[in-house]
């Protein structure tokens, strides 16, 4: 049944390249009030787009922008797809190569780009599967099981509305898999399937010293300094080997099942290439880990921010009155974000010397996302996958954190396969974001090739 539906495919790439440069003309940028109406807009197109192709497709209210949802019946497995339909602003609007509302299909030296906002996030990949629909319904008449669609439209914006619209209509919502099309290939020619994102917690502290701040020359020695005391506790946070040192940190922190860094092993990672492209050559990380581990698997605390006293130009002998950083933790497995910032806080404090007081500021928690392979869906994805791309799909982790992955498991009870086909130079979030022709053609053809397998489980 599938060879048809890939000549169809193939056939109407020309039409679908239309499509998609229809969608991205659409101003859906969910951040800013002003585009309101082309949120609406763009939501009003997947509607029309999917009713066209037998959908039973509406547009539902939030207090934000709305969502669309839409259902086909079908035999066996129930397949829930999930996208957004909104973008990123623009700025800076000088660095455009052209206006990223008016797309293109590029001509460039590695082949035919579309150019436009939003064409990689997400409405190139969200179209791969409409695309894939369309193909089947032309061919079949039907889809090869039960799908339905849910694209949100304030993804770039916080998803503010998305946890209390799915547990609303937890029922209408729940299938038997989920699929996310917001992630990318590994190099050009890998696909794969994310299989743990890394969850995210955020503090900020400030360490209080002096009641002001002080001449240098006449409280330097006798006064404690906030910014030394700040810079002990950073400094202690890990040790000579890179672990972290607060207490009960890898509580809930799995190693690596041996066939999955089989397939992570087999990628042929290049750390030194990865790091060289940013100026740096060694991984800073645990020992004994790999570059792919550290940023896929393990858990991390990074400081992204620190200041205190003088900063200006010239010099100024002061002794600051405080000092302030801002850290980060991302989050593997089954680690609590709540007690790691508990323990945290306790280590901080514990630390302090007399005379100081630290003052603290949560920027919220996520815990780590971790889909379990033993599904049979994942087998049966990874060997469709496997037979359209010149290399085969491997499962993977993701360093960074997609929360809706999360949400189907927490809210939804449901597993749920990432499955992208972006590519590193995208730019996606940048100037001149673009999407390859090539990603496009061959994701409708994967997802074709999946909803097949998953139709025979």
């Amino acid at each position: 049944m599938i060879d048809p539906v890939l000549a169809r495919i193939d056939a109407d790439l020309p039409a679908a390249t239309d499509r998609l440069l229809e969608l991205l003309r659409i101003k859906s940028i969910s951040t800013d009030p002003a585009f309101k109406d082309d949120c609406d807009a763009a939501a009003d197109w997947l509607v029309a787009d999917l009713k066209s192709l037998g959908f039973d497709a509406s547009k539902r209210a939030t207090p934000g922008h709305p969502m669309v949802v839409a259902h086909a019946d079908g035999e066996g497995p129930h397949v829930m797809f999930y996208g957004h339909y909104d973008v990123q602003p623009v700025d800076p609007l000088n660095l455009w190569d052209r206006d990223p509302f008016d797309p293109a299909l590029e001509e460039t030296a590695k082949g035919k780009v579309f150019r436009g906002r939003g064409s990689s996030d997400d409405k190139g990949q969200l179209m791969t599967f409409v695309e894939a629909c369309r193909a089947w319904k032309a061919v079949h008449g039907t889809l090869p099981c039960k799908i339905s669609l849910f694209f949100e439209g304030e993804e770039e914006s916080g998803s503010p509305s998305l946890v209390p619209f799915m547990k609303e209509n937890a029922a209408e919502l729940t299938a038997d898999v989920a699929l996310i099309c917001d992630t990318g290939l590994f190099g050009e020619e890998t696909p794969t399937i994310i299989t743990q994102l890394r969850g995210l917690l955020g503090e900020e502290l400030t360490i209080h010293g002096p009641s002001k701040d002080l001449h240098s020359g006449m409280y330097g020695g006798a006064a404690m300094n906030p910014v030394r005391v700040l810079s002990r506790i950073l400094g202690s946070l890990h040790d000579e080997t890179g672990r972290i040192t607060i207490p009960g940190f890898y509580d809930g922190v799995p190693e690596l099942p041996g066939q999955v860094k089989g397939q992570w092993d087999a990628l042929g990672f290049d750390h030194g290439e990865f790091l060289g492209a940013v100026g740096l050559s060694e991984p800073a990380g645990e020992d004994g880990r790999t570059a792919l581990e550290m940023i896929w698997s393990r858990p991390t605390c990074e400081v992204n921010g620190i200041w205190g006293g003088y900063t200006g130009a010239g010099f100024k002998t002061v002794l600051p009155a405080e000092a302030h950083a801002k850290v980060s933790f991302r989050l593997v497995g089954t680690q609590d974000p709540d007690a790691i910032r508990a323990s945290f806080r306790k280590m901080v404090e514990d630390m302090l010397p007399a005379d100081c007081s630290v003052e603290w500021q949560g920027h919220g928690t996520g815990a780590a996302s971790q889909m379990s392979i033993d599904h049979p869906a994942f087998e049966a994805a990874r060997a469709a996958l496997s037979r359209e791309w010149p290399q085969p799909a491997a499962y993977v982790g993701c360093g960074g954190s997609i929360p809706i992955a999360g949400h189907f498991k927490e809210v939804l009870g449901m597993d749920a396969m990432l499955i992208g086909f972006g590519k590193d130079d995208d730019q996606i979030h940048s100037p001149n974001e673009k999407y390859d022709l090539s990603s496009f053609h061959k994701g409708i053809r994967s997802w074709a090739r999946i909803i097949d397998e998953l139709a025979s489980l």
